[in-house]
């Protein structure tokens, strides 16, 4: 792999080689024109770099028109992109666009316009804009279905007093350090007992003297598995089943739902989808029949847990009754009374929706890190085996005491982010590189190549947990460079379940397991929703 190095653009009417889009030809890549827009030119060699444009460099501020951009014409910037495959590989045209015309550019895709940005002095600048009540880009697509189907909106699909509102009662439930202490239980449980599962499958179907057994598979299968199975038991408070030898067939098709609805959202952010819902087009109705599994098969689950909890009743509080085991979010959130039931099974379903591939992908790669780079792996198990004795059988004191741990998950997003952008759109008008920029504009920050750029990072192509150690190298590391789950008031939700639910599975398979690969080649990355591996890597797990 390579590392991006973002450059700023000359004199307007110089035009400079760069590195292609992603699908173009190699003699072929972007340049400026006079214009400010971007053609294909014939490569002529690649010049110095050039210095990104520090903020003051020029006596004058630069217009909203002046931003480089990827040309004018929405539609047929479109067309340009369906011919040419970008949708699936949108995170490299994203990179090759940076390292064409510079840390900020804009971009027109059918009815999709943003402006596109890379480093963290812009980011800290967008943040400070975002005002009490931050807005990002509604996914329309699934606004639409939630209207035609008259469902309820979650928080993420919602802006204003009404998203504060809701958002503040379910931080307490979700983000707060009182709420993790309770679901970290829950999760250490899961986490166990896909250990003891795959476990069983090593000395079952693997290879070696019995007790130091090996097994070599394509663990993504069992980690949407794992996946589903944690987010439920948190969300329920109640485990569903997915580690039986015949798990059941409505979850996998609730992960399979998942994937479709994700596979199907990028290309209609871009189209008119109120017009593909009207004419019956074939891509709008596989999006929206997987919404409805999705909301079909969480309607169930919740249902279920609601008839339980209501059992209840008259027994003192919902966790009392049941044993002092806590009840999960849902339970929480119904004796707590202060959403209304549509807006509760709203939020359950988006976080149990949102809690799949979020996890499930993210482990995929860590796995294939660490197998690839065996010293980390093994400086990483020395400090978890030395805090898991010390924990006393306690995960969240474990968890505390191996930071490299936190430091594995924020590798792994800063190298493959599941979400490729995190936006905002500005309460006020906002300089970025000596452009003005317009409240209300759609601004995009772009993970994937920043997280891969030589001018964010030292040597970003290194997979390093310990570069996020507090001090290491005197790089800093803090100002917002780590924001696969967003910054501020509308950071993910659901990112404490997530953030302990992976480090607790790396804890119990470094505890148990060797990692090694078949393979260190660079993984090849496809883009639906969230990045992804063209093909799963193959692991092999070895018995310690």
């Amino acid at each position: 792999m390579r590392s991006m190095s973002v450059r700023a653009s000359g004199s307007q009417g110089a035009c400079r080689s760069r590195n292609p889009f992603f699908g173009v030809t190699p003699e072929r890549a972007l340049c400026m024109t006079a214009a400010g827009t971007v053609a294909d030119e014939k490569l002529k060699g690649r010049k110095e770099a050039q210095g990104v444009r520090k903020r003051g460099a020029r006596a004058w501020v630069q217009s909203f028109e002046e931003i480089p951009h990827t040309g004018k014409y929405g539609w047929v910037n479109l067309m340009k992109f369906w011919r040419q495959g970008y949708f699936r590989q949108l995170h490299k045209h994203m990179e090759g666009t940076f390292n064409a015309l510079g840390p900020i550019y804009r971009e027109h895709v059918g009815t999709q316009k943003t402006v596109n940005i890379i480093l963290p002095s812009d980011i800290a600048e967008l943040f400070q804009s975002e005002g009490r009540l931050p807005q990002r880009m509604t996914l329309k697509p699934w606004a639409t279905h939630r209207e035609i189907r008259q469902h309820s909106k979650g928080i993420f699909l919602k802006n204003g007093e009404e998203w504060r509102s809701d958002r503040v009662l379910l931080n307490k439930e979700v983000l707060m350090s009182s709420a993790v202490q309770r679901f970290i239980p829950l999760l250490d449980e899961v986490a166990r007992d896909f250990c003891k599962m795959l476990q069983k499958k090593v000395e079952r179907e693997g290879i070696g003297q019995k007790g130091k057994r090996s097994l070599t598979v394509d663990p993504s299968p069992d980690l949407f598995r794992f996946a589903l199975e944690a987010i439920c038991n948190v969300l329920y408070g109640e485990r569903i089943g997915l580690f039986s030898s015949s798990p059941s067939l409505e979850s996998q098709k609730f992960i399979w739902a998942v994937e479709q609805m994700l596979a199907t959202t990028p290309p209609l952010l871009y189209l008119p989808h109120q017009l593909l819902l009207h004419i019956g087009a074939s891509l709008w109705t596989q999006h929206a029949t997987a919404w409805d599994n999705i909301f079909s098969h969480a309607d169930a689950r919740i249902q279920k847990c609601y008839r339980r909890l209501s059992s209840f009743q008259g027994q003192g509080s919902k966790a009392e009754a049941a044993g002092g085991q806590y009840p999960g979010v849902l339970g929480q959130l119904m004796e707590k009374g202060q959403l209304s039931l549509d807006l509760i099974k709203a939020n359950i379903t988006e976080l149990m929706a949102g809690g799949v591939d979020t996890t499930a992908v993210p482990l995929q790669f860590a796995f294939f890190e660490l197998g690839r780079n065996p010293e980390v792996q093994e400086k990483v198990r020395q400090q978890v085996r030395t805090s898991w004795a010390l924990a006393d059988g306690d995960p969240l004191v474990a968890l505390q005491g191996a930071p490299l741990l936190r430091g594995i998950i924020k590798e792994v997003l800063r190298l493959y982010p599941v979400g490729i952008t995190v936006n905002r759109m500005p309460v006020k008008d906002i300089i970025l590189q000596n452009y003005r920029v317009p409240a209300g504009t759609t601004v995009s920050v772009c993970l994937y190549p920043m997280g891969r750029s030589s001018d964010v990072f030292d040597d970003p192509m290194r997979f390093d947990p310990g570069r996020w150690s507090s001090g290491k190298g005197g790089q800093r590391i803090s100002g917002f460079r780590s924001l696969a789950f967003g910054f501020g008031a509308r950071q993910c939700v659901g990112r404490r379940i997530a953030e302990n639910e992976m480090q607790l599975l790396l804890m119990h398979i470094l505890l148990n397991f060797n990692i090694s690969v078949l393979s260190t080649e660079d993984i090849k990355t496809t883009h639906t929703l969230i990045l992804q591996p063209e093909t799963p890597p193959k692991i092999t797990f070895s018995k310690l």
